[in-house]
C-alpha cells in the first residue's frame, strides 16, 4: 500500500440500515411506515433509566439482517432500497488515474483537486521544499502482469529515470508560471500521475458496485487499495451488509450490482 494514499469519511446517512429497510418496507406495506417506526419510539420503558424497546423491529442490527435475508440473500438482486442511504469520501494523494478510473462508474458524483487552481506543489518540487514522490505517484518496484498476460519488471534504474524525467517537466512547469502563464496552460507539462485528493459521493449500491468492479485482483492496482481503504469505514457504516457483501462479492469477479 502506498504510505500516501487516505480515505476518510466526511459524511454518511444515519442509520443507513434502518433507512434501507424501511424504503423496502413501504414497497409492500399498507401502512405509512414512518408511522410505524414513530410506534417504536413511543414504546419505551424509562423504567431502568435507559431506553429499551418492546419491539426491536426498527433497530440498526435487525433492519441489516432484514436487508441481507430479504433483498440480497440467495442473489435475489433487490439492491433498489440500497440507494437511499449515502456516504462522502474524501481521497488523498492517489494519481490522477484513479479518479479517472472510478469516475467512470454511474451515480457517483466527484469534486477533485483542480490544477487550474493547486499547481504551487509542483513548484515546491523544483525549489526541494516537498519530496517529488509525495506529489507524483510512481508504482513499487518489482513484477508486473498486464491484461494480455505480457509480464515485465519496474526495476529501481527505470524508477530513477522516471523521477528525472518528472522533475525535467516540473521545472518547465515552473519557468511557464514565471514566464507568466496560467495554471491551466502550464499544466500541460506535468506527468499524468500527479496526485490529487477529490471528494466522491455515492449511495449504498454504488458503493458495492465500485468495490466490487474495482476491487478485483485484476482492476488497477491504486484501485484495488483505494478498494481496500474504503473496506473499513463500509463496515462500520453497515455491518450486516458489509459481511454479506464480503463473503458473496468481495475479490469473487462477480457482476456487481
Amino acid at each position: 500500500m502506498d504510505p500516501y494514499f487516505r480515505v476518510e469519511v466526511i459524511s454518511q446517512t444515519p442509520n443507513p440500515q434502518r433507512t434501507a429497510w424501511l424504503a423496502a418496507h413501504q414497497d409492500y406495506s399498507e401502512g405509512f411506515v414512518w408511522d410505524e417506526w414513530q410506534k417504536q419510539l413511543d414504546d419505551v420503558d424509562y423504567s431502568h433509566g435507559g431506553i429499551e424497546f418492546y419491539d426491536s423491529k426498527f433497530t440498526e442490527e435487525y433492519c441489516g439482517e432484514m436487508i441481507v435475508k430479504h433483498l440480497l440473500a440467495g442473489h435475489r438482486g433487490h439492491f433498489g432500497p440500497l440507494e437511499h442511504p449515502q456516504i462522502v469520501l474524501n481521497a488523498g494523494w492517489f494519481p490522477h488515474s484513479t479518479m479517472q478510473q472510478l469516475r467512470t462508474h454511474r451515480h457517483l458524483s466527484f469534486d477533485c483537486q483542480s490544477g487550474r487552481y493547486t499547481g504551487k506543489r509542483i513548484v515546491q518540487v523544483v525549489e526541494n521544499k516537498r519530496d517529488i514522490e509525495e506529489v507524483f505517484y510512481f508504482r513499487p518496484l518489482g513484477q508486473y502482469t498486464d491484461r494480455n498476460g505480457k509480464k515485465y519488471e519496474y526495476t529501481a534504474n527505470l524508477k530513477r529515470q522516471d523521477i528525472e524525467w518528472c522533475r525535467a517537466a516540473c521545472a518547465i512547469y515552473a519557468d511557464r508560471i514565471d514566464d507568466g502563464f496560467s495554471e491551466e496552460h502550464a499544466r500541460s507539462m506535468i506527468p499524468f500521475d500527479i496526485r490529487q485528493h477529490w471528494v466522491v459521493s455515492m449511495n449504498l449500491r454504488s458503493l458495492m458496485h465500485i468495490l466490487a468492479v474495482r476491487g478485483k485482483r485484476d482492476a488497477q492496482l491504486e484501485c484495488q487499495q483505494f478498494c481496500e481503504l474504503v473496506l473499513p469505514h463500509f463496515k462500520a457504516w453497515t455491518p450486516q451488509v458489509y459481511e454479506w457483501f464480503e463473503q458473496n462479492l468481495w475479490l469473487k469477479a462477480r457482476l456487481a450490482p
